[in-house]
C-alpha cells in the first residue's frame, strides 16, 4: 500500500509542477504569446510553427487552444487558421514530452532551489514570476524520478505481475483509460510521461503503452471541447475540430499499431524512448496528414456549427468569455470591453436626461429608467467574472488593471443610480405638476448636462487608454464642475430675489438636479484617480503640478 501512495504521490507531484509551468509561462509571457499567435496566422504554415512555440512555452496543447478559441470567437483570427495552430501546438507538446524523457534528475534540485531564492527573493518582479516556472520544472524532473523509483517495488510484487497478466489486451479499452486519464489529470503531457516511464519499468507492455498514448491525444482534444462547452458558437468550432483531426488520426493509426510494436523496438532500445517517439511520430504525421484540410474542415464547420443571431438587448454581457478565464491575460480583456460596454449604457441614459426635461416624455423617462438595471446587471456580470480570474496567475501590471476595472464598474454602477433618481424627481417635481425651468435656469443645465457628457466620454478615453496627460484633464475637469455648480447656484438665488415665478416654482428642483450632476461627474473624475496614482502624480491631498508637467503626455505605467 505504501509504494502505491508513493506512486500516487509521485503523479499527483508531476501533474502538479505542469501546472505551475503553465500558469507561470502565461503570467510572465501572456501578452507576448497572444502577439506571436496573432502575427503568425498569415498562411498555415507560419500558423503551425506558430503553435509550436507558444505550445513548447506553455507546455500544454489545451491553454493553446484555449487561447486561439477565444480569438476565433472574437473573429480575430480564421477558423482554418486556428485549425493549423492546433496542429502545431500538439507537436509542441510532443517535443516537450521528448525533453522531459530524458534522465533529468540530477537537474531537479538545482532547478527547485533556483527557483525557490528567486521566487522568494523577487516574487513581485519577472524574476520571481521566472523563478515560479523553474520551480514547476524542477518538479516535473523530480517527479518523473519518483515514478520511477516507485515502481520498481511494485514490479517485483507477484500479486501485481499477476494482475498485468490478466488485463485484456484490448486497444479501444486502452485508447478510452488514456483519453479519461488525461481529462481527470488536465494534462496530456503528464500522461505520456507517465506511460513512458510505467512502460519502461515493465508494468505496462507496449502495445497498451502506445495505445495509452493515441487515448492522451484524444484526451487533450476532448478536455477543450469541454471547457468551451459553455462558450458562443464561433468558440466551439476550434476545439471540436481539432478534436476531429486527432480521432481521424488515431483511426488512421490503429491498423499501425501491431507493425509499431514489433518495427520501434529495433531502432531504439529504451522502452520510455520508444513510447516518445510514437507519440511525436503521431503528432508529425498527423500535422502532415491534414494540414491541407484545414480550409475543408473550417467551412464544413462553420456549416455545421452556426451561431445564432446576436440578441439586441443591451442588458447581456457581450465580452464576458467563459474560455478566456483559463488565460487570464485575456479575461482582464474581456472584462475591460464589458466595462466599456456598460458605460455605453451609461451614456445612452445620461444623453435622454436632457430629452425627458426638455419634452416631458415619461415614456421615454421610463425606458431610462430600465437601462439602470442593465446598469446594475452588467455591474454583477462583470464584478462575478473578475472574481473568477485568478489573481495569482495576474503579472503586476494586470492586477493593477483588475482594480481599475472593479473601480470602474463601480463608479458607472453610482452613476446609474444617480440619473434614475434624477429621473423620478423631474418626474415627480416637474412633469406631474405641469412647471418648467426658467429660460436661464434651462441654458444652465443645458450647459451643465453638455460639459458631463464631454467628461464622460473622456472618462471612458482615460479608462481605455490610461494617458496620464487626458486623466490630468479629467480629474481638472472636477474642480472646474464645481466652480460652475455654485455659479449657477448663485445665480439661480438672485432669480429667486428677483421674484422670477418659474425659478421659484422650480427652485428645489433646480438646485437638486445641478448638485446630482456635480455629483455624477465626480463619479466620472474618479477614473483618472488609479492613472493618476500609479504615474505617481497624485499628493495627499491635490494633484502635484510638476510631477505632472515632466510626464506629459505619456501613457500610464
Amino acid at each position: 500500500m505504501q509504494h502505491l501512495l508513493n506512486l500516487l504521490a509521485a503523479i499527483a507531484l508531476l501533474v502538479w509542477g505542469t501546472h505551475i509551468v503553465r500558469t507561470g509561462v502565461l503570467r510572465l509571457f501572456g501578452d507576448t504569446l497572444r502577439e506571436v499567435i496573432a502575427r503568425s496566422v498569415g498562411n498555415r504554415l507560419q500558423a503551425m510553427l506558430a503553435g509550436i512555440a507558444v505550445t513548447g512555452l506553455v507546455q500544454s496543447s489545451t491553454a493553446t487552444c484555449l487561447i486561439v478559441a477565444s480569438f476565433v470567437g472574437r473573429g480575430l483570427i480564421a477558423t482554418a487558421a486556428a485549425l493549423a495552430v492546433m496542429l502545431g501546438a500538439d507537436i509542441g507538446t510532443a517535443a516537450m514530452v521528448v525533453v522531459f524523457s530524458f534522465d533529468l534528475s540530477w537537474l531537479s534540485p538545482l532547478l527547485i532551489f533556483v527557483g525557490v531564492v528567486l521566487f522568494i527573493s523577487r516574487e513581485k518582479t519577472n524574476a520571481g514570476r521566472l523563478g515560479r516556472v523553474i520551480i514547476g520544472v524542477g518538479l516535473i524532473t523530480l517527479a518523473l524520478h519518483l515514478i520511477g523509483e516507485a515502481t520498481r517495488p511494485l514490479i517485483a510484487s507477484p500479486a501485481v505481475r499477476q494482475l498485468l497478466a490478466a488485463l485484456p489486451s484490448d486497444i479501444g479499452l486502452d485508447i478510452l483509460v488514456g483519453a479519461l486519464l488525461t481529462v481527470l489529470s488536465y494534462s496530456s503531457l503528464a500522461i505520456v510521461l507517465l506511460v513512458a516511464t510505467l512502460a519502461g519499468a515493465g508494468l505496462v507492455p507496449l502495445g497498451v503503452a502506445l495505445g495509452l498514448v493515441l487515448g492522451a491525444n484524444i484526451g487533450s482534444g476532448v478536455l477543450a471541447v469541454l471547457s468551451t462547452s459553455r462558450a458562443d458558437v464561433a468558440t466551439r468550432r476550434l476545439p471540436v475540430g481539432s478534436l476531429a483531426f486527432k480521432v481521424a488520426g488515431a483511426v488512421l493509426a490503429l491498423p499501425f499499431i501491431p507493425w509499431a510494436v514489433e518495427w520501434v523496438p529495433q531502432h531504439l532500445a529504451a522502452v520510455p524512448a520508444q513510447v516518445v517517439a510514437f507519440h511525436l511520430a503521431f503528432n508529425l504525421l498527423l500535422a502532415a496528414t491534414f494540414i491541407g484540410f484545414t480550409r475543408v474542415l473550417a467551412r464544413a464547420l462553420e456549416r455545421w456549427m452556426v451561431a445564432p443571431p446576436k440578441p439586441v438587448s443591451q442588458s447581456r454581457p457581450r465580452h464576458l468569455d467563459p474560455v478566456a478565464l483559463s488565460t487570464p491575460t485575456l479575461a482582464i480583456g474581456c472584462a475591460a470591453r464589458e466595462a466599456l460596454h456598460q458605460a455605453d449604457v451609461v451614456e445612452t441614459m445620461l444623453r435622454g436626461v436632457i430629452d425627458v426635461i426638455k419634452t416631458n416624455d415619461l415614456t421615454l423617462a421610463e425606458e431610462l429608467r430600465r437601462l439602470d438595471d442593465t446598469v446594475d446587471e452588467l455591474y454583477s456580470a462583470i464584478k462575478f467574472y473578475l472574481t473568477q480570474i485568478s489573481r495569482e496567475a495576474l503579472s503586476e501590471r494586470e492586477g493593477r488593471r483588475w482594480t481599475d476595472i472593479v473601480s470602474f464598474t463601480i463608479n458607472m454602477e453610482q452613476i446609474g443610480d444617480t440619473i434614475e433618481r434624477v429621473l423620478q424627481d423631474v418626474e415627480d417635481k416637474k412633469i406631474r405638476k405641469g412647471r418648467s425651468f426658467s429660460e436661464a435656469g434651462m441654458a444652465e443645465i443645458c450647459h451643465m448636462h453638455e460639459r458631463l457628457l464631454a467628461n464622460l466620454r473622456l472618462g471612458m478615453s482615460v479608462f481605455l487608454d490610461g494617458r496620464v496627460h487626458d486623466a490630468r484633464k479629467l480629474l481638472e475637469e472636477k474642480a472646474r464642475f464645481r466652480d460652475l455648480e455654485r455659479e449657477y447656484a448663485a445665480r439661480h438665488i438672485a432669480r429667486l430675489q428677483d421674484n422670477t415665478a418659474q425659478s421659484i416654482e422650480t427652485s428645489s428642483l433646480h438646485l437638486d438636479l445641478i448638485s446630482e450632476l456635480k455629483r455624477i461627474n465626480s463619479h466620472i473624475c474618479s477614473i483618472a484617480y488609479p492613472i493618476l496614482d500609479s504615474a505617481g502624480a497624485l499628493a495627499d491631498t491635490r494633484l502635484r503640478d510638476s510631477r505632472l508637467a515632466e510626464l506629459g503626455d505619456g501613457p500610464a505605467a
